[in-house]
C-alpha cells in the first residue's frame, strides 16, 4: 500500500470546524464510543487543556485529527499525556492517517521529555505504535480491558492514571 500524502500540522482556528465534523462522522459507526468525542475537543481547547491538537491534511482537507492533553496520577507521577480522541476520514479509515499522526504525536512528547501517554482504545490497533496493555493503571470509569499506556521516559508508576476532568463533563 502506497502512503497518502498527507501533510501533519497543528491545527489551526480555521480548522475547527472540520475538526469537529470528522470527528463526529469517524466515531458514528463505533458501538464503544460516547458520540460526544467532538464535543470533548472543543471543551478541552476551551478548558486550555489541549496540549497539542494535529491535523492531517490532503489536498488541503483535513482527514484526520488527533489530541493529547494532561493527565494525573494517583502518585503524583508527572510529565503523562492522554492520546483522544483520534480520528480520521472514515473512507480513508485503514490507510496511515492515525499512524502518521500517532509518530508525529509521539516525536512530540519525546521532543519534551515527556513520561508517557494513555489512552483507552482498540487493543488490536495500538500495540503496532508501542502501546501496552495496563487494565490495573486504567481510571475507573473507564473499560480497563482497553486501557494502554506507552511509557517514555521510566516505568509506569504503580497505581492509576486520570485522564482531564473534561472527559467527565
Amino acid at each position: 500500500m502506497t502512503p497518502l500524502p498527507i501533510r501533519i500540522r497543528p491545527e489551526d482556528e480555521r480548522d475547527r470546524p472540520a475538526i469537529h465534523d470528522l470527528t463526529r462522522r469517524a466515531f458514528a459507526p463505533m458501538a464503544f464510543a460516547a458520540g460526544d468525542e467532538q464535543d470533548l475537543i472543543d471543551a478541552l481547547r476551551r478548558l486550555g487543556a489541549l496540549s497539542l491538537s494535529l491535523v492531517a491534511e490532503l489536498e488541503g482537507r483535513v482527514v484526520g485529527h488527533l489530541a493529547l492533553s494532561p493527565v494525573t496520577h494517583e502518585s503524583g507521577a508527572e510529565g503523562w499525556f492522554g492520546l483522544g480522541p483520534i480520528s480520521a476520514e472514515p473512507a480513508l479509515q485503514r490507510q496511515g492517517v492515525g499512524g502518521a499522526l500517532i509518530a508525529e504525536a509521539k516525536s512530540w512528547l519525546a521532543a519534551r521529555g515527556a513520561a508517557g501517554c494513555i489512552l483507552t482504545g482498540d487493543p488490536g490497533y495500538y500495540p503496532r505504535h508501542g502501546f501496552l496493555p495496563a487494565p490495573e493503571h486504567a481510571p475507573e470509569a473507564e473499560p480497563a480491558e482497553f486501557f494502554m499506556v506507552l511509557p517514555l521516559a521510566g516505568d509506569i508508576p504503580p497505581g492509576r492514571f486520570r485522564f482531564h476532568p473534561a472527559f467527565g463533563a
